[in-house]
């Protein structure tokens, strides 16, 4: 049995989706949003990284675990699933957490959340499989309204080129690692696209596969920190524009070629990704 956690977001629902042959369990605090990927051999469950019985209950009978937490403000998730798993007999949890960990010079909240996650993982004596991703393509959904409306993007550090990853390739990364713990045990996989590519970069690939001029508005940090603040705690929030900040110095930039290793085929690129996308930011 292998269960995903994080069923309903980006790469745990992608990874849903991929798994076939083996029985899945999903888990999410709501099963009814899940329901659409309940099948033959895939059940859903419901539990919450803060309530340890339901992930008790959940585990059972569970080897090989994908994990994805998302509150940067407390360890206690990472640390409950963990402990549930060990007792449970799970032998090899696959962990989502961030490129940034290796970068010596990334010291913001989230970076410091996610090390510290990877050394709970590590230390629980279970076997392991980290996932690092740089950026999600993904993440560019954000721009779809003001594109529909305003025929415009708004960010910060334009010409930061990050080596942005699509979301798809990590989950199959991820389906490699579930199903063949022992070729990727013990082993921390950076993801990252093919290429480097600024927002400025983003929104001329965007107006040329939507055939339609776009026009590219840069934020300044405190603009870029105000809309963030709407929607995060402050402490997150400033950790993300801290983030940001980073990349002008081309410190997201470097491309790895882990993807196209495991997957033995090229990472998907922005355009790839953008294209399969189009109708989200057509409205």
């Amino acid at each position: 049995m292998i269960l995903v956690s994080g069923a309903t977001g980006t790469v745990g629902g992608l990874v849903a989706r991929r798994l076939s042959g083996v029985p899945v369990r999903l888990l999410t605090r709501d099963p009814r949003r899940a329901a659409a990927l309940a099948g033959p051999q895939v059940e859903v469950v419901g539990g919450d990284f803060a309530d340890p019985s339901s992930l008790d209950r959940a585990l059972s009978g569970v080897r090989s675990a994908l994990l994805v937490t998302s509150n940067p403000l407390t360890h206690a998730h990472d640390e409950n699933f963990l402990t549930a798993a060990r007792a449970a007999g799970v032998h090899h949890v696959v962990k989502v957490t961030t490129l940034s960990v290796a970068d010596t010079d990334a010291t913001d909240l989230v970076t410091e959340w996610q090390r510290e996650n990877e050394r709970l993982l590590h230390a629980s004596g279970m076997g392991w499989t980290v996932l690092r991703p740089r950026a999600f393509m993904s993440n560019t959904l954000s721009w779809a309204r003001s594109i529909q409306r305003q025929g415009m993007v708004r960010a910060p550090c334009g010409d930061a080129e990050v080596a942005a990853v699509d979301p798809r390739d990590i989950a199959e990364v991820a389906v490699r690692a579930l199903t063949e713990p022992e070729e990727h045990a013990g082993r921390a996989h950076p993801l990252t696209g093919p290429e480097a590519v600024s927002p400025v970069q983003q929104t001329r690939i965007l107006a040329d596969l939507l055939q339609r001029p776009l026009s590219f508005v840069e934020l300044t940090v405190d603009q870029a920190l105000g809309g963030l603040l709407e929607r995060y705690p402050a402490e997150v929030a400033h950790a993300l524009v801290e983030s940001a900040v980073r990349g002008r110095d081309r410190m997201k930039a470097l491309t790895e070629p882990t993807i196209a290793e495991v997957l033995g085929r090229p990472a998907h690129g922005y355009r790839d990704w953008a294209g399969d996308h189009l109708a989200a930011f057509r409205g």
